[in-house]
């Protein structure tokens, strides 16, 4: 019986201006986990970069919110702008990815859990920023079912 080789963990990033959405994956790469939500402050990377190193992370996933066109807008350039000042000041690599409609879809999971939407507030950050990572988390497996040549889609 063949398993898995365990991994340093990657961490999702749902940016948004008032809050940001954390979540990490298990040491498989398998399976995304929501972590918590910070606030949309000064200190805001210097919160995930404590998390990146306490985890013990190689690798921040940033949620890129692009239009249903694939044009990069107002939030998207911000989200941009975010994962450059995290490039600066993490000791692992920064990507984007293509998260159009994980907010709405985080919604509508917690909805249908019962939760109202005042109440999930921090919650549907956190939620967002497990479906970004684990769309991420799938993409990187369903790139080495195929093999080395595939590359996952990236944003940036």
């Amino acid at each position: 019986m063949s398993s898995l080789p365990i991994r340093r963990r990657i961490l999702g990033v749902d940016f948004g201006r008032a809050r940001i959405g954390i979540a990490v994956s298990d040491e498989l790469g398998l399976l995304a986990h929501p972590v918590k939500t910070i606030p949309a402050s000064r200190d805001a990377a210097k919160q995930i970069d404590e998390i990146v190193r306490k985890k013990n992370v190689e690798r921040v996933v940033i949620g890129l919110p692009r239009h249903m066109n694939g044009s990069v807008g107002e939030a998207a350039g911000e989200a941009l702008a975010f994962a450059g000042k995290l490039r600066k000041l993490l000791p692992c690599e920064v990507v984007t990815w293509d998260e159009r409609l994980t907010t709405i879809a985080a919604n509508r999971a917690l909805r249908d859990r019962g939760q109202k939407t005042r109440d999930s507030r921090n919650v549907v950050d956190q939620v967002a920023a497990q479906m970004i990572l684990q769309g991420y988390l799938d993409g990187l497996q369903s790139a080495r079912d195929r093999g080395p040549e595939q590359v996952v889609r990236q944003s940036d």
